[in-house]
């Protein structure tokens, strides 16, 4: 009677020792896993370039086409703002109202011309390359051809402007100096830990979500191994039951 009796107990006290060390193991896996993915989220990176901005007289909403397709009707607002961002998503808006009647003022309205406000806004240091201070935020009323485009309405208030080959703005009234979409760490230093702008410039007129190894998340390779460590945790519960 003895015996028989305490073998339930027996088997309850091995089967939650072995429970144990397998919980913790698996604890242990989930938390560097969570470490692992906190790394990567660490490097995340971004551009650092002028993003193209529409106003609609109270907000502004991220441009969806370049600059210099852009053909603006009369009254309309546009924005460009440098600063450093991973994609549009989470792009810094101008820092200032889009207000037409405010920057056109005192540019009345001609014949065989269009007015278009401009908002050029350089950033703050924190998104400046080094060893470059940004110039003040500025307003500017443009009065140009009834078909200009964007850019044109830019250039002829903001010279001098810097393109690179795929026609994607690099800099407004010079500013900055070099570089034209270069991809930076979190840090604020360019991808190649140099701390100084790159001439890598990105394929589109302004830089997109990441599609690749651009350090805007964990790579593929390190998902792969968060998920290799959980599935041997996994392995190791089977394990455990079996050998019950």
């Amino acid at each position: 009677m003895t015996r028989t009796s305490s073998a339930p107990a027996v088997r309850r006290t091995s089967s939650a020792l072995l429970r144990s060390p397998v919980a913790a193991l698996l604890a242990v896996l989930l938390a560097s896993s969570g470490v692992l993915l906190g790394a990567g989220g660490a490097q995340a990176a971004g551009y650092r370039y002028w993003s193209f901005w529409e106003g609609d007289g109270k907000s502004w909403a991220y441009a969806t086409q370049g600059p210099s397709l852009v053909r603006p009707d009369d009254g309309t607002v546009q924005g460009f703002r440098f600063a450093v961002s991973e994609d549009s998503a989470d792009a810094d808006r101008p820092r200032h109202a889009p207000g037409f009647g405010a920057i056109c003022a005192d540019t009345p309205a001609k014949g065989g011309a269009k007015r278009v406000a401009l908002v050029i806004d350089p950033g703050t240091a924190e998104d400046a390359p080094a060893g470059e201070k940004p110039p003040a935020l500025r307003t500017a009323c443009a009065q140009v051809a009834p078909d200009a485009s964007s850019a044109e309405a830019l250039a002829s208030v903001a010279k001098p402007l810097r393109y690179d080959s795929s026609a994607m703005i690099c800099a407004i009234s010079g500013y900055p100096k070099s570089g034209c979409g270069e991809q930076v760490s979190g840090d604020g230093s360019t991808k190649d830990g140099s701390g100084k702008p790159t001439d890598t410039a990105s394929a589109s007129s302004v830089p997109a979500a990441d599609d690749g190894d651009s350090g805007g998340g964990p790579s593929a390779g390190l998902l792969l191994g968060i998920g290799a460590v959980l599935l041997l945790g996994v392995a190791a519960v089977f394990q455990a039951r079996r050998r019950r």
